[in-house]
This record gives C-alpha cells, structure tokens and sequence, in this order.
C-alpha cells in the first residue's frame, strides 16, 4: 500500500487539483487559465471544508484522460496514489463505494493506453478500501481493464486466492456469476491456461443450480461452450464440479447433471450439443461415428475437429471398458471397440495409462489387459452410492479383522496367566 507523505503546507489533495488544472489549461494563454485554475481551487477546499469527498474526487479526476496523455508514469503513479487515498477518508460505506466506482471506472476508460500502470494503480485503490463489495467492485474493474488492455498476466495469479477473497467479499449469486465468468473469459486468451478457464466457467454454470427456467436460459450460451471445450480438451476426460464454494455439504456433481447443462437436452437449436456430450461421457466410438456421419455440419460449426475427436473417444471407449466388473479385457475386444488395428491394442492401452485414466496390465500372453483401476467417465448419484456401498463393505470388514485382533488377544493373555499359576 502506497502512503501519502506531505512535503509542503499544500493539501496533496489541493495539490494535484492545481496540478491537473494548470495542465489542462495550459494552452489557452495565462490571462485564461489563471482565472480557472483558481476556481477549480477553490471548489476544492470547499470540498474539503465541507467534507465532500466524492465531489472532491471527482474534481482531481476532471482532467485525468489529459493526464495519462501528457505526465510521466512516475508522476502519474503520485498523482493517483493521492486520488485513491481520498477514500480513506470517506465517511460511511456507501461513499466509500460511490468514490470507488468514479475513480476505477475513470481509470480503464482507455485499457490500451500504460494498461499496467492503470492496473497497478487499481491495485492500489484496492488496498486501500475498507468495504468488502467496494474491493469487490475494483477487482471487477480490474479484471476488464487486465481483459480489455491485454495484460493478464498481472492478474492471473491473484485467481489462486479466489477462495479466500469470495469469503471476505461474501458477495451473492449473480455477483459470483459475473466474477466467475470475466474470470474464464479472462484465462480462454491464454491457452496455457485453457483447463483454469473451464474450471471457472464450470463454476458459473454451477450458480444457476436451483433457478427457473427463465433465470437458467441466461446459460445456455456459456452451457454450449463448455460442452464444445470439453470435448476439444485433448487431455480433459472427466468433467465434474463443486458446489462447495456455494454450499458446503454438497458434493460433487457430474457436468451433465448440472441444470444449466440440462437445459440444453430438450433445446430446438442446442440439443444436438448435448447429445454430443452425452455420448463422449457415456458412449463408445460407434456412437460418436453415427453421430458425425448426421451432423459433420454441427461439429465444424463448433470448431471441432472429426480426427481429434475419434481419437479422444477411442480414450473414452478404452474407459468404458475398464469399468466392466470382471477386471479383464481381451485385446479383440479393444481392437473392435476402438477400431483399429492389431499391433495398435497396446499402443492405445498405454496411452490411457499415461493420461491416468486406468491402471493395469497386459498380459501379451493371454491376450487381455487386466484393470486394477479406472477413471469414472461420470461420477453422479449412481457413482456416490457405489462408491458408499463400497465404503461400507470396506468399514464392515475392518471391523471384523479388529474383532478377530482383540478376541485372539484375550486368548492369548488368559494362556498367559494360566502359565503363571502356581500349583
């Protein structure tokens, strides 16, 4: 956080505003310009006597699109850090607000002009603030000046602590939805980034759970771009999100069981879509082939590349045969599946290996792989009372070996006196 100091008997305040002024009247000719800096003076200290801070605010930012303009970035870092720090001295949260509002909104009006600057000085303002929704509202304008001026990078990191800062923010749904949405917006520039901006997105279309239609049908645009994301992520297989951010004791919930996802089944123009996730999250290749063979036009459409896709649910196939309860595949069984050739059954078994879907082993002998683990395609209801049930079975027999334990240890201990008696 930057700190005022005062070098002279001049309020910092009254300072930049005769700065400012004297700048912005420069070119008309003294005999001009000195009557109106004087007056724009003195409505500051009129403010300042008066303790109108936000009409004092928006004074100093009068000029601020000719200060950018004119003024070095070193000046211009003094100049603000003076204006930011006019919120400290207002006098109830509302002010605080409103004088956050005029000044970040004054700030990103030109994103491409010293964006970095602009940004580090919304940081600052940031700091500054004392209201919980008034840093929310500046780390909003921050995030469309990052967007907007093509500097991200500054702001990426601070995603990370996106936790921490909803719980001090303790902002409502839509307020969530916008964040979570400017967010994957945000990261979808950087494609390095890709799997985070879909995490955020998954994020927004999670705050529409509970909703009528009406509200839900604001998502469907953003549900149809998760589902072509889904499937063009060549290493994403599992799509599933939390609601802890939103409701602590839910779990997670499978993306097709998500109501703004939903939506879409029953759509005229999206429906199409959702079958295509459908059928990557519970189908095999064949399904996706006949598929294509209706709808090559949809897929082009989305950006979606026929070639990738196969080889993507080839993976997603492989998957579904691992879940088969016996724990065995036979290579003709993958080779059929998958379509493709004999030499390539092991190929395609390593490489699901390698993305972590299974856990196993070919047995080249026999001719079967033989699974130890795989990665649920959905994991839903179905999948939480498995995996419950499992859970119980495993407590159950625990129990019986404890059991077991303690009655051979009193077995034991009884032999043990009896050696001891005396007779």
């Amino acid at each position: 956080m930057t700190t005022v100091v005062p070098t002279s008997e001049e309020d910092p305040a009254l300072a930049v505003v005769r700065f400012t002024s004297e700048l912005a009247w420069a070119d008309a000719g003294p005999e001009v310009a000195e009557p109106q800096v004087t007056r724009l003076c003195l409505e500051a200290q009129e403010c300042m006597v008066m303790n109108k801070w936000l009409e004092l605010a928006s004074l100093t930012l009068t000029s601020a699109d000719l200060i950018f303009s004119k003024v070095s970035e070193k000046d211009l870092e003094c100049i603000f850090t003076v204006i930011c720090n006019l919120v400290t001295k207002s006098e109830s949260p509302h002010e605080e607000l409103e004088m956050a509002k005029l000044i970040s909104g004054k700030i990103i009006q030109q994103p491409n002009d010293k964006p970095a600057l602009r940004l580090k000085i919304l940081f600052n303002l940031y700091n500054l603030l004392e209201n919980p929704y008034s840093q929310f509202h500046v780390y909003m304008k921050a995030l469309t000046l990052a967007f907007n001026g093509k500097v991200s990078e500054h702001i990426v990191p601070s995603f990370k602590k996106m936790d921490s800062f909803l719980k001090e923010w303790n902002i409502g749904i839509s307020d969530q939805r916008e964040l979570f949405l400017t967010i994957s917006n945000v990261l979808k520039e950087n494609k390095s980034l890709a799997k985070d901006s879909f995490k955020f997105l998954t994020k927004y279309l999670a705050t529409f759970s509970g909703e009528d239609a009406y509200t839900m049908s604001e998502a469907k645009e953003e549900a149809v771009r998760a589902i072509v994301e889904f499937v063009k992520a060549p290493d994403t297989f599992q799509v599933s999100y939390s609601l802890n951010e939103l409701k602590p004791l839910l779990a997670p919930c499978d993306l097709l069981d998500m109501p703004a996802v939903g939506q879409l089944e029953k759509d005229a123009k999206y429906a199409l879509v959702y079958q295509l996730l459908k059928i990557f999250l519970t189908q095999r290749l064949d399904a996706y082939l006949e598929f294509h063979a209706a709808n090559s036009t949809l897929l082009k459409s989305c950006g979606l590349v026929h070639e990738d896709c196969i080889s993507k649910m080839r993976l997603m196939s492989l998957v579904d045969l691992a879940s088969d309860e016996s724990g065995q595949i036979p290579y003709a069984l993958i080779r059929d599946t998958l379509r493709i050739n004999d030499n390539e059954v092991e190929l395609w078994v390593v490489k699901a290996i390698t993305f972590k879907l299974v856990d196993c082993k070919m047995d080249q002998m026999n001719q079967v792989v033989i699974v130890s683990r795989c990665t649920e395609r959905v994991f839903g209801q179905h999948q939480w009372e498995t995996l419950r049930t499992k859970l119980s079975a495993w407590r159950g027999n625990i129990s019986n070996v404890i059991s077991t334990l303690q009655a051979n240890r009193i077995t034991e201990d009884g032999q043990a006196i009896q050696g001891l008696t005396i007779r």
